[in-house]
């Protein structure tokens, strides 16, 4: 006769009970159902997401609750929906902290506490607050020039490519005289880039356009991983400019060169002087590894692998950065 289930949507709560005794009677009772275009359809458990196939489906219980996706359409399971549900019906911020406070004031698990503890601190800040008079406690301890989180953060990022741009400089005190000058020279051409392009400063201002940063537009900023890892394991985010404690710790995250400045870049860059090969092509070449996205990786401390990269300057070895949305990521 086949077994129950109940199935829904992600376009509707309701839930309708049907009866199948296989996996391709399920997908098409369960889309007429709801109104669903058969086509590149699948089915999940509505508690864990976990994907139903042939395979697993005589393994269901009975009764038990799905979910039918589209085409493209994610599904993380129970736990996050209903916190969707609560976070999305409330009003304000304000209520949710109460709320949390108010649990958090009976919860003995450590591990729920520290959860609650973070959840309540994240919606605390003061995150859309751009300007000084608005944020007063976030700007403590800074120059009174900086009238605007945005600002700071600009300069934030102009101060580490400096510093970067200086430990290429310095190396010129380790050669002789004649390659020395080359050099000098070189390196002037690869500043000049730099400074054309602002020092790069928008990598960290959530006002520039949305393909030159790597925060969201509302600042959240996500770690990309160790050099040799294409996404980071513990899911590591910050939010720079929520609060003063976050602007300061995010000091301590890399810009990380996966092909390395001072063991392989700057070696590679006497080779080329020595070699003559300084022309504009070389030296844009070196300025897209030493202060561009195309090597340059955001990485937290955690993530931050200080070992030998053991990777050349060949081209097919430079880390280029995937398109991705960084949009909504953290919606508290």
């Amino acid at each position: 006769m086949g077994s129950k289930f109940k199935v829904r949507s992600l376009k509707t709560d309701t839930k309708y009970g049907i009866v199948a005794r296989n996996l391709e009677e399920l997908m098409q009772k369960g889309c007429q159902k709801l109104q669903l275009p058969r086509k590149k359809c699948r089915v999940c458990l509505f508690k864990s997401g976990t994907e139903v196939d042939a395979e697993n489906f005589s393994h269901l219980e009975d009764n038990c609750e799905l979910i039918i996706l589209q085409r493209g359409q994610q599904w993380n399971g129970e736990g996050c929906y209903y916190l969707n549900k609560v976070l999305h019906g409330l009003d304000t911020n304000e209520e949710f902290i109460t709320i949390a406070r108010q649990i958090l004031s009976d919860e003995l698990s450590p591990k729920k506490r520290t959860l609650l503890q973070k959840l309540i601190e994240s919606s605390a800040e003061n995150i859309t607050a751009e300007k000084r008079q608005d944020d007063q406690e976030w700007f403590k301890g800074l120059d009174s020039h900086f009238q605007t989180k945005s600002a700071y953060m600009r300069s934030s990022c102009k101060r580490r490519m400096r510093n970067y741009l200086s430990e290429v400089k310095k190396h010129a005190d380790k050669l002789e005289r004649k390659t020395k000058e080359k050099y000098c020279a070189f390196v002037t051409r690869i500043e000049r880039q730099l400074q054309q392009n602002h020092f790069n400063e928008c990598y960290f201002d959530r006002t520039a356009n949305d393909e030159s940063r790597l925060c969201t537009d509302r600042g959240w900023f996500t770690c990309q991983g160790a050099f040799d890892e294409d996404s980071c394991n513990f899911f590591h985010s910050i939010n720079p400019y929520g609060n003063r404690q976050n602007r300061i710790i995010f000091s301590t995250w890399n810009l990380d060169h996966r092909i390395e400045k001072k063991r392989t870049i700057i070696p590679e860059i006497v080779k080329s002087v020595i070699k003559q090969e300084t022309d504009d092509s070389k030296a844009g070449d070196f300025y897209s590894l030493l202060f561009t996205l195309d090597n340059l990786k955001l990485v937290h401390i955690v993530c931050h692998k200080k070992i030998q990269h053991n990777l050349s300057c060949d081209s097919s070895q430079i880390y280029t950065r995937k398109k991705r949305k960084i949009h909504n990521l953290h919606p508290l």
